[in-house]
């Protein structure tokens, strides 16, 4: 889309924040795997034991956000448009396992195998890695089904590798009225001849004092 006035994409900042948005993202959910993603609390708010998001999801949030920034940087320079296809993919992915593995967990409350107590009900709490994961997804998801939309064309223009538009060709002059212009302005300018016609008073002034003289 283009403004009448400048001749550029409306829009054309928050299209530039999208490839960083879509890495932002899968880099939460790179870090969420390293995270904790639930406490299991007993009653009394006694900490039971911690529940590790790569115990949880064997390390695919890792993989989704390494595949996700790959598909990124190859969307933008390359102007790949399966590849931005793939970075929503991606992110549609992370928000499903989120929807299906972890938030059904939040705030259950079930029991746990101790060896001192064994059947031991417990709350599983939200910890830094769930809401961390939550963003991640919902972020890559977003944006990356936003960067999806764009063209080969405005991807590459988001990698700094689209060339610039040629100027358009100038229109051609109207050959109407040029020649008679030029001839005008010849005829009435100091180089040009002098006019043959003048006036009838004129030539009487000119010839009386010739003729008194004759007299």
């Amino acid at each position: 889309m283009r403004t009448a006035a400048g001749g550029k994409r409306s829009g054309a900042g928050i299209e530039r924040l999208l490839p960083i948005a879509c890495i932002a993202g899968a880099a939460l959910l790179i870090a969420s795997e390293f995270m904790t993603t639930f406490r299991l609390d007993a009653a009394g708010e006694t900490t039971l034991r911690l529940s590790e998001a790569a115990d949880r999801h064997n390390y695919a949030m890792l993989v989704i956000g390494l595949f996700a920034i790959g598909a990124v940087v190859l969307a933008i320079y390359a102007g790949s448009k399966p590849a931005a296809i793939a970075v929503a993919v991606a992110g549609g992915v992370a928000l499903l396992v989120f929807l299906l593995a972890d938030l059904p967990d939040a705030g259950k409350v079930g029991t746990i195998d101790d060896p001192n107590q064994p059947f031991l009900p417990a709350e599983a709490k939200p910890e830094g890695g769930f809401w961390v994961e939550l963003i991640g997804s919902l972020v890559l998801a977003v944006c990356g089904a936003a960067l999806a939309t764009l063209s080969s064309v405005q991807l590459r223009a988001l990698g700094g590798r689209f060339s610039r538009e040629e100027p358009e060709p100038p229109s051609p002059r109207p050959r109407g009225g040029g020649g008679k212009s030029d001839s005008s302005a010849d005829t009435t300018g100091g180089g040009g001849p002098a006019s043959t016609n003048s006036h009838p008073a004129t030539e009487r002034a000119k010839s009386k004092p010739g003729q008194d003289a004759a007299v």
